[in-house]
């Protein structure tokens, strides 16, 4: 995971060709036979008691499932995501009464690749996870080898080809998403304030491309250190706060803090759309300063992405009314958070719906994996795709997760959906 975190639904594959099935395996039934007796000579005495070998125990059947190992850190500073992960795939497994795959929870906290070891020594012939992107990069050579498929929750997509697959929600899908939406609406001008590091760099690029591809026009991004000092001076970069106020003849800020006479006036912005691809509350930690800088509310649009999803706290801060951001639906993952918090007694991540949808994934192609052999990859690329609690999904020819998102707002009385997500490729 290289970035900071609603009743189930059966997986489904789109009406043409699968559909998830759900069954109890049928108990069979033992029968007793009673020995026939041997009818004795009159004449002659009983013969001496003979000893009769104990019929030997029947040889115990093939196994008559497929071993699954789910990869997750359930413990160390991960634990709470994994644990979710974990808790939610055994309901999942509950849920669907699969008698054709066989789970088993592994550990990758103390060692990825030593976890991944272990669970092909132990039968494994699938993997779901692991979570996080370093982790998925340890247990690759160790799947290949195996033949070991391998369906990471990791965000990052630079993990996806060959036996790996990126089951993570990607914030590429989820900006272009919600960039697409503001032009939509008459919004042709966008700015961009991105976090340093890897998730940043992706963000960036994702951001440039989505508002090239719709018609738009970036006017600035910036990179900046999640440090206030650094943040206000991304803020006042990001708003070309000098420029303006030079332009506009308003007041200038000196790098003190003080403000130097000037006319209560700014140029305007060059941008409508203002997107923060950080979490949601790192966009409420830019407010003060974006306001300082003539960023007022209901100036500009700001734009948000599916890290925004995790916090529906969000709702409570005024500064955010009227923002948009793109994610999985919600509904259904609701519903399941409840079920979870009843068994569980606590609110599941909501990194939880990867658990329970990649076995709902796997148990829709177990009736065509053969007891022991290979997992069925082939069956993954089905071009209709697949539904689960987090929606309609599918995965690329890169072996990316491509999903149907919805775009949110942020109102006074919460958050709402206003463009729901296709319900099928």
């Amino acid at each position: 995971m290289t970035a900071a975190d609603r009743r189930p639904a059966i997986l489904a594959a789109a009406p043409r060709r699968w559909q998830a099935r759900i069954g109890l395996a049928l108990l069979g039934l033992l029968a007793a036979c009673a020995p026939q007796r041997t009818a004795m000579a009159p004449p002659p005495p009983p013969p001496p008691p003979v000893a009769v070998e104990a019929p030997k125990p029947a040889p115990l059947p093939e196994a008559k499932q497929n071993r699954v190992a789910l990869l997750v850190p359930l413990t160390g500073p991960n634990a709470p995501v994994g644990q979710s992960i974990a808790n939610a795939a055994t309901l999942a497994m509950l849920d669907i009464g699969s008698a054709n795959v066989n789970l088993r929870i592994y550990d990758t906290a103390p060692g990825a690749e030593a976890a991944a070891t272990r669970a092909i020594g132990e039968g494994a012939r699938l993997f779901l996870g692991p979570l996080l992107a370093g982790d998925v990069r340890a247990v690759t050579a160790v799947a290949a080898a195996g033949n070991v498929p391998v369906l990471s929750f990791s965000n990052d997509a630079a993990q996806a080809g060959g036996g790996v697959y990126v089951l993570g929600f990607q914030p590429d899908q989820a900006i272009g998403r919600v960039i697409a939406y503001a032009r939509g609406r008459g919004i042709d001008r966008f700015a961009a304030l991105v976090p340093a590091g890897v998730y940043g760099q992706r963000a960036q690029a994702a951001f440039v491309r989505a508002v090239n591809a719709s018609g738009g026009r970036s006017t600035a991004v910036v990179a900046y250190s999640r440090e206030p000092a650094k943040m206000l001076a991304a803020a006042r970069q990001v708003t070309a706060y000098d420029t303006r106020a030079r332009a506009g003849g308003a007041p200038t800020i000196r790098p003190d803090g003080t403000v130097a006479p000037g006319a209560a006036r700014l140029a305007p912005l060059s941008f409508q759309g203002l997107m923060i691809a950080d979490s949601g509350a790192a966009a409420v930690q830019f407010l003060p300063a974006l306001q300082r800088f003539g960023v007022a509310p209901g100036l500009v649009v700001l734009l948000g992405t599916e890290l925004w999803n995790a916090e529906p706290g969000l709702a409570r801060t005024p500064g955010l009314k009227g923002a948009l951001f793109a994610a999985v639906p919600d509904g259904r993952f609701e519903r399941l958070a409840e079920r979870y918090r009843a068994k569980h007694g606590t609110r599941p991540s909501r990194l939880a719906s990867l658990g329970y949808d990649s076995i709902l994934l796997v148990n829709s192609i177990a009736a065509n994996w053969p007891l022991g052999g290979a997992f069925p990859k082939a069956a993954l690329h089905a071009r209709e795709g697949f539904a689960g609690i987090d929606g309609a999904f599918r995965f690329t020819p890169g072996n990316v997760a491509e999903r149907a998102l919805e775009v949110q707002q942020i109102g006074a009385g919460g958050i709402v959906t206003v463009s729901p997500a296709a319900k099928s490729f």
